[in-house]
């Protein structure tokens, strides 16, 4: 999910689409994620959600330009673009049976943790004000530029702490980074958690192949 300017790390890319032996895990506990994977692996994108996409596309390249925790290493847009798809369908106002907000779903606590992070840093960022990252509310996370921000350093700072492996990633992402299974190099043995891999990992490689947003 990272990319490297001028070229995209071919190893996280690669271990992204494929998703390589985490499909193999079926320790007692853990549901089949290869089910999940398989279910979603030929999903595509409707009319309606690309063009729902278009209209948030600057924010997404603006915000997923930036190195966040390594130099030069920067989150793949069409990442961003197919969690978002995932996780709320493209709906700026999307809430959650667990309160999860916005375009990315992110909790207030976590999106509160983040902005505080950002707010911090050195980075200067247009859309989005650093002064409403300091104390953001559950208001901000409606906004689709603070929205986009959070979710473009939230993945890029799961990406660091686990290698780019996006079962690992999208279980911090849903499940929480200090989930136990984690420390273990597996993912959240979750449903809900399965199957969000499988659709990111489906919506992923779709605009990887199709080349939809060049």
């Amino acid at each position: 999910m990272f990319q490297n300017r001028p070229e995209i790390l071919s190893l996280f890319l690669k271990a992204s689409v494929f998703l390589y032996a985490f499909l193999f895990f079926t320790a007692t506990g853990w549901c089949n994620l290869d089910i999940s994977v398989q279910k979603h692996k030929n999903s595509g994108l409707t009319e309606e959600e690309i063009r729902k996409l278009v209209s948030y596309d600057h924010l997404i390249r603006y915000f997923s330009n930036f190195a966040y925790f390594v130099p030069r290493h920067k989150v793949h847009p069409d990442f961003i673009r197919a969690l978002i798809v995932a996780e709320s369908g493209v709906n700026p106002k999307a809430v959650s049976s667990k309160k999860a907000l916005g375009l990315g779903q992110i909790l207030l606590s976590t999106g509160q943790q983040a902005g505080k992070e950002l707010f911090q840093s050195k980075i200067e960022f247009k859309y989005a004000s650093k002064s409403r990252l300091k104390n953001l509310t559950r208001t901000d996370l409606f906004d689709p530029a603070i929205n986009i921000l959070l979710t473009c350093y939230l993945i890029s700072k799961y990406n660091y702490k686990f290698k780019g492996k996006l079962d690992l990633v999208i279980s911090a992402w849903n499940a929480g980074e200090n989930t136990p299974s984690l420390s273990y190099g597996r993912h959240a043995p979750y449903q809900e958690t399965e199957n969000l891999i499988g659709k990111v990992n489906g919506y992923y490689t779709y605009l990887l192949k199709n080349k939809v947003f060049p």
